[in-house]
């Protein structure tokens, strides 16, 4: 998400950055390209206009104008706006209620609802160590219960059963009662889309909420459709105590506008980002780090949070360990480390975390897909363990059996070595130059932020 935003901003910022001097003319002209940048991300006319006014204020006074260095401040004031503009702080979901704590799922047909609630039940359940129990109120599409029950089991948490014949609110009414009997600590109860908004969808949902009586209503609301996105959650305020809102879909959107203009149009915060398909792709919206990551600044808490959740680290000390003791970086260690990436996310969820991704050429950036890394994955398990361990064994008949095993051409092969060469040259010279592992995690830490912690 915010690719094209990003580099627009990118391009714009940096030619402030190296200014020693910048006047009204050459910030308003600056401002003129930021203005830009915010509609063609589909940002909301109303808020790109109080946001250029708002850093215009901030920009002509000393903070930018009498600084030091007024290009770094001039961007300091956009990511500081862009923050404010997404709500300032992560606005976490109230937990602290008399279990079991309802949270009721509302949103248009095809936004992502059902899967969203049981990413939702997975993100409770492994990050915040609650109970979970889902149900479907959604009567009326077909197979929506079965699929609801099928993702259930797929997070391994417990599925109230319901049928299409049955009343939205009497279903509700009764998975409350059986979530306080088994002493669950949360209820997340999905319910039916539409099309489009109408009376009649409305009407059921309010009757839900009164039967239920959530804690959190969310609205659930697909980021692709842009300035859509926004007033149909504005729609659905004006009929139901929303409580935040859920952005699905965003690492499809490379534009972004849904994220920056819904909590000002709104009012209501959102809270968490659909970032993939699997069941783990779903992360609290933190507006200081997104910020970040529109003026290209990269969001490196995220990577490592996202890394200390997903890494295996019996594996990771046994590699630390095996590279201590001088025994190198074989493609078993390389395909470890791509199994990795893509439990973190895959490349697209990486992307955007790093610092600086924009400057780097969309043909580079474009080499550097999840399709690549699961050929590079097919073609090392087409190897043998002698293979793996032994790469300089891997001549021409052997390249051709494991092209042939893992349905690729002799050029991946090649190129795939070619690749783990260089990474293997890589660890040779940390563990070498740099006082192994630990001096790379000293260089790592030296260069981090201050206030990060490693």
């Amino acid at each position: 998400m915010f690719e094209n935003l990003t580099q627009r901003l990118g391009k714009t910022l940096k030619n402030l950055r190296g200014q020693g001097r910048l006047s009204e003319n050459n910030i308003k002209e600056a401002l003129r390209e930021v203005r830009m940048a915010l509609l063609e991300a589909d940002v909301a006319v109303p808020v790109a206009k109080e946001f250029i006014e708002h850093v215009r204020q901030r920009a002509i006074g000393q903070e930018v104008i009498g600084s030091l260095t007024p290009g770094q401040a001039l961007i300091r004031v956009v990511r500081d706006e862009l923050t404010q503009l997404m709500g300032q702080k992560c606005d976490e979901l109230n937990l602290q209620a008399e279990p079991p704590i309802v949270i009721l799922m509302a949103g248009l047909q095809g936004s992502g609802k059902t899967t969203t609630a049981a990413k939702l039940a997975y993100w409770l359940k492994q990050r915040q160590k609650k109970s979970v129990m889902l149900v479907s109120c959604d009567v009326y599409r077909p197979a929506a219960i079965k699929q609801l029950e099928t993702l259930t089991e797929q997070v391994e948490c417990t599925f109230f059963p319901s049928e299409s014949t049955q009343k939205p609110v009497d279903i509700a009414a009764a998975a409350v009662a059986e979530a306080r009997k088994q002493f669950k600590d949360v209820l997340l109860i999905d319910t039916a889309g539409r099309l489009h908004i109408d009376e009649e969808m409305m009407d059921e949902i309010k009757a839900l909420h009164e039967i239920a009586r959530p804690t959190e209503t969310l609205f659930v609301v697909d980021s692709m459709t842009g300035q859509d996105a926004v007033k149909t959650a504005k729609a659905f305020d004006e009929a139901l105590p929303l409580t935040g809102v859920i952005l699905t879909k965003t690492d499809g959107d490379a534009r972004g506008g849904a994220a920056l203009s819904v909590r000002h149009i709104t009012g209501k915060p959102i809270k968490f980002l659909g970032i993939g398909e699997k069941i783990n792709a779903l992360d609290p919206f933190y507006p200081d780090r997104v910020a970040s990551r529109i003026i290209g600044q990269g969001d490196i808490i995220s990577l490592i949070e996202k890394a200390e959740e997903t890494v295996d680290k019996e594996h990771a000390q046994k590699f630390a360990g095996k590279l201590k003791k001088g025994k190198g970086f074989d493609l078993d260690d390389f395909r470890a480390q791509l199994i990795q990436m893509r439990n973190m996310g895959g490349v697209a969820g990486l992307m955007d975390k790093i610092p600086g991704i924009e400057q780097i050429p969309e043909k580079a950036k474009g080499m550097v897909n999840d399709r690549e890394m699961t050929r590079m994955e097919a073609i090392i398990n087409s190897m043998t363990s002698l293979e793996r361990h032994n790469p300089v064994i891997i001549k021409g008949s052997r390249k051709r059996r494991i092209a042939n095993g893992s349905g690729t051409q002799i050029q991946d092969v090649n190129r795939l070595l070619k690749q783990f060469n260089q990474m293997q040259k890589m660890f040779k010279q940390v563990t070498k130059k740099r006082g192994g592992i630990s001096g790379l995690m000293r260089g790592v830490k030296g260069k981090m932020q201050p206030g990060m912690r490693f």
